[in-house]
């Protein structure tokens, strides 16, 4: 069995067993499936995800799962490739109901509120302790529809001061398809708003590593509903910015990307909007929505481990040291971290502070859909006498 870490409460589980039978068998022999709220997993787009979601529905029964693929797999172990990685929450502590959005590409404004409104009485009424204002949101979303922002945007207006975080799902940098695990099988053009409720402290938050620079450029040419950018400065948009980056349009790669994102200000706020890929026409698709008179601006790296430990400090000091942090990490920062070859340190990080999740094609955080950041929820420690 591969390394696994428990607890009395939250409890994770990890597998690169390559049979799909034997990685759930052993997801389960080390979470079990008594007594839980919910269960959430991210699995390798590598994996035969017809055989993932058998074996899942085999192992946990009744058991609420949700889950995704993903670009890559943060464990307790460290990061890894080609695995299944896990979270279970406990009903001692916990409540879960998920709510799950089977086309998003026609989701719209007005379906936001019965969804949520529904969902939040269901977990009223499933959990077993006051729910009062200890409630937070996460929402799995295919990663290639495009539509995230109308989904989190929706979503948002209805849940009120409830915080959210969520993923984009991956296909490991194939962007063909990708996939949200949902009602016992594995959807596309989908998305699952997971509400908890807890008895333990927790904190929702983001972070990135990136500050403006006086680098700026306008986007003077867009198709929005594709995300595709087709002329900046009046200039066709992947020459223009390799110039601006100072590089030739040939060398205009997703390590590039990482290396040199864009940020757009909104609400006095820089937020970082990734470039996904330069097409044959020099036109650039994002991982974010873009229009046409957007201002962009080149923004400069700063230390990526430095910045993930200050995160971390930061969640510490509000609710102690984390029990389990559910973590949606860019892809384009875990490229970052592989090319400068900072994995060790970075993993070492997210090991001492139990951060499990998975690298994503976009991250949510509120109302906000987001690009080279790591989204999470962090939760404590209950503070029952004994435990």
């Amino acid at each position: 069995m591969d390394g696994y870490a428990t607890s009395d409460t939250v409890r994770t589980a990890f597998s690169t067993d390559p049979s799909e039978d034997g990685a759930a068998a052993e997801i389960h022999a080390a979470i079990g499936d008594a007594d839980l709220a919910c269960v959430v997993f991210f699995c390798s787009a590598d994996r035969h995800l017809p055989a993932v979601a058998a074996a899942m529905n085999r192992c946990f029964g009744d058991t609420l799962v949700v889950g995704c693929s993903t670009a890559g797999e943060i464990t307790p172990d460290g990061y890894r490739r080609g695995s299944i990685t896990a979270v279970a929450l406990p009903s001692r502590y916990f409540a879960a109901v998920a709510a799950p959005i089977h086309t998003v590409s026609t989701f719209d404004l007005a379906q936001g509120h019965p969804l949520v409104s529904e969902a939040r009485s269901r977990l009223d009424r499933a959990a077993g302790f006051p729910v009062d204002d200890n409630v937070f949101a996460f929402l799995l979303i295919d990663g290639l529809s495009r539509r995230e922002e109308w989904v989190v945007s929706a979503l948002s207006l209805v849940l009120d001061d409830i915080p959210l975080f969520g993923g984009s799902a991956g296909d490991q940098l194939r962007f063909r398809q990708t996939h949200i695990y949902v009602d016992g099988t594995f959807h596309t053009d989908a998305a699952v708003l997971l509400l908890v409720a807890t008895r333990c402290p927790f904190t929702v938050f983001r972070t990135e590593h990136f500050v403006s620079t006086n680098r700026k450029m306008v986007v003077t040419g867009a198709t929005p509903t594709e995300r595709v950018v087709t002329e900046i400065n009046g200039e066709p948009a992947g020459r223009e910015y390799a110039r601006m980056v100072g590089l030739d349009v040939g060398r205009l790669e997703p390590m590039i990307f990482a290396t040199y994102p864009v940020v757009v200000r909104v609400g006095g706020v820089y937020y970082v909007r990734s470039i996904q890929k330069v097409n044959p026409d020099e036109s650039l698709t994002f991982f974010c929505a873009i229009d046409e008179g957007i201002v962009l601006t080149v923004a400069r790296g700063t230390d990526i481990v430095d910045n993930l430990q200050e995160a971390m400090g930061k969640v510490r000091t509000q609710i102690g040291p984390p029990q389990i942090i559910i973590g949606c990490d860019c892809i384009l920062r875990r490229l970052e971290t592989e090319r400068k070859r900072l994995v060790a340190p970075m993993a070492s990080i997210l090991a001492d502070n139990n951060l499990v999740g998975f690298s994503t094609y976009g991250e949510q955080h509120n109302a906000m859909h987001v690009n080279q950041t790591l989204t999470g929820v962090a939760i404590g420690w209950p503070s029952e006498p004994g435990l």
